[in-house]
């Protein structure tokens, strides 16, 4: 039985960001997971784990574990109540094909909830290098990753699906400037707490908007620190974020990893404080939007508010599902041709110990390499009869053709 590609997937599609952070998957504990499921399921060869605060996702291959196993073993995990969870919050697939398409499509930014969001590219690198230093990448999926890079890039330069910028990030800061005045909003005390990817966003998107009164706060202060010196900002104490200290701020954004609550008194007061919550699990507790000084937004609530590029990316649409088409069908040219290549690699192995005892290794290896290389081009040809040999006539039949090219050499 050959191995298949498949996956699990909970998202913004199916899951609202309550149920989602249930089963977040935070950095630090990823090769915990890892190791829990390699431990689990034995004969899963590779491994890619994408978590963002839209998505969870687990691409494995593997011959005999079925992608509803791994979703009931997550669910298991993650969930002491299991029995509460809905399954039918998970996609997921069995088939090599079904998974590939779905990975390129995640990858594009069809699947993202800001159609064409070109981050999510960023996110499975960062997956797939994950993937290599625990060398779990397996052929079937690092054949998928590189297909999605190729797509990626006929995507960029073919069409104008990645125009305009529509990152979480980007919209947050698009936020701000939508609930002041565009003239005093770059003046307005802002706190970015985090040093994350998404943090790290907000200061590279910021060059579009120019706010100059930026606070920074982090669990690590050397983090905050370094951020703040390359961005030009001031450093916010950890001890007041802890405390709900936000002073006279009027914009928080918080984006901290596995840090549920974090913000839950904001006190009763006549400034407004505008609250925006980029985290899974969520940072801010949500009751804080009933108060009259409290402008808050969420990621499904401001991926709903912006949808700046949309027309021009729909109109682009087709061209990245021609893209993804094509991408799909190189794939599984190159999946069916599998047990060819399997077939030539033992070919060329049988032909180089035969060539090798003929010469009882009286002669240097490039000799050797070179009868290897004209009896293996002799023989390629006829690969679908040779399949159909038993191996000791197979040998001798490259026993003949080896010793014609030796006694002409």
């Amino acid at each position: 039985m050959n191995p298949s590609l498949r996956y699990i997937s909970i998202s913004h599609k199916t899951a609202s960001t309550k149920q989602r952070e249930v089963f977040h998957i935070p950095l630090e504990k990823k090769s915990d997971y890892v190791q829990l499921i390699c431990n689990t399921f034995p004969d899963i060869d590779g491994l890619l784990f994408l978590t963002t605060c839209n998505r969870t996702e687990i691409y494995f291959e593997t011959t005999t574990h079925s992608a509803t196993s791994i979703r009931n073993f997550l669910i298991d995990l993650k969930s002491p109540k299991s029995s509460l969870i809905d399954k039918k919050l998970f996609e997921l697939s069995d088939t090599t094909e079904a998974t590939v398409r779905h990975l390129l499509e995640v990858a594009s930014g069809l699947e993202s909830s800001v159609l064409g969001d070109s981050e999510i590219i960023h996110q499975i690198k960062k997956s797939y290098q994950f993937s290599m230093t625990h060398k779990l990448q397996g052929s079937l999926l690092e054949r998928a990753l590189q297909s999605v890079f190729k797509s990626h890039k006929r995507i960029s330069n073919e069409t104008n699906f990645r125009d305009g910028t529509t990152s979480v990030a980007y919209k947050a800061l698009k936020v701000i400037q939508t609930n002041f005045k565009k003239a005093s909003s770059t003046s307005k005390k802002i706190l970015f707490i985090g040093a994350g990817d998404i943090v790290k966003q907000l200061f590279k998107y910021n060059s579009k908007f120019n706010y100059s009164n930026i606070y920074i706060s982090n669990r690590s202060e050397e983090k905050a620190v370094i951020l703040a010196q390359n961005n030009r900002c001031k450093t916010y104490p950890w001890a007041n974020v802890l405390a709900n200290n936000f002073d006279d701020f009027e914009v928080v954004i918080s984006a901290v990893s596995n840090c549920s609550n974090l913000i839950h008194n904001i006190p009763f007061s006549n400034l407004k404080v505008r609250l925006l919550d980029l985290a899974v699990p969520c940072n801010i507790d949500k009751n804080l939007m009933y108060q009259n000084n409290v402008i808050f937004h969420d990621l499904d609530s401001i991926s709903k508010e912006l949808e700046e590029n949309k027309e021009l990316r729909i109109a682009s649409k087709s061209d990245v599902i021609n893209i993804i088409i094509e991408e799909l069908a190189s794939y599984n040219e190159w999946l069916n041709e599998a047990p060819l290549r399997a077939l030539l690699a033992k070919l060329k192995i049988s032909i180089n110990n035969v060539v090798t005892k003929h010469y009882q290794s009286n002669v240097e290896g490039s000799q050797i390499k070179l009868v290897t290389n004209q009896v293996m081009k002799k023989l390629i040809h006829q690969t679908e009869t040779l399949a159909l040999i038993p191996e000791n006539e197979l040998n001798k039949i490259i026993s003949k053709e080896a010793s014609f090219f030796i006694n002409n050499l």
